[in-house]
């Protein structure tokens, strides 16, 4: 039986956004999407995409999709800035982390600072994210991560499904 899982993104550029898309498109999940109320144009904006990673700051944000509550495993798909998770992905997990069930991250990024992205989600939510990739952006440029992404959504749906509980009938109270 496949479950419910939704991947939820946040994307400054369109990397993260382009990962997100292909992952949903992939495995037929449903996709929300994260906005910040105040635009990043310009230099000041990239500025303050570091100072927000550095400061572990939360900006505020609208968030646009179904209620991650309603599904049972989220995908996170987010970039990393100045080695740790984006801020505007911060600031969804805060609020968000009561109605999140099991959490999968993926990290979208120059070259490092994944696995500080996960442990951070980690510490918010006080539970270890089951499942983490990262990709560079230069794989989503040239779309050589595709199959990484496939393998990826097909084992994070395989975890879900192993979850569910069988009994055999030959154990159960109820078999005649």
């Amino acid at each position: 039986m496949s479950k419910n899982v939704l991947v939820v993104v946040y994307s400054y550029t369109g990397t993260s956004m382009a990962v997100a898309k292909l992952m949903a498109i992939q495995q037929n999940w449903s996709l929300g999407w994260i906005e910040e109320k105040r635009s990043r144009r310009g230099a000041w904006g990239s500025w303050r995409c570091l100072l927000d990673s550095f400061l572990r700051r939360h900006p505020p944000i609208r968030y646009h999709g179904s209620s991650p509550g309603h599904f049972d495993a989220v995908v996170l798909v987010s970039p990393i800035w100045a080695l740790r998770l984006a801020g505007p992905m911060r600031s969804f997990v805060v609020a968000e982390r009561e109605r999140l069930r099991d959490v999968a991250v993926v990290s979208v990024m120059g070259g490092q600072g994944g696995p500080n992205a996960v442990a951070e989600v980690a510490d918010i939510l006080g539970r270890a994210p089951f499942m983490s990739m990262t990709v560079t952006a230069r794989e989503v440029d040239d779309g050589s991560c595709a199959a990484r992404l496939q393998a990826f959504g097909t084992a994070v749906q395989g975890a879900e499904d192993s979850r569910e509980v069988v009994r055999p009938t030959t154990l159960s109270t109820e078999a005649v």
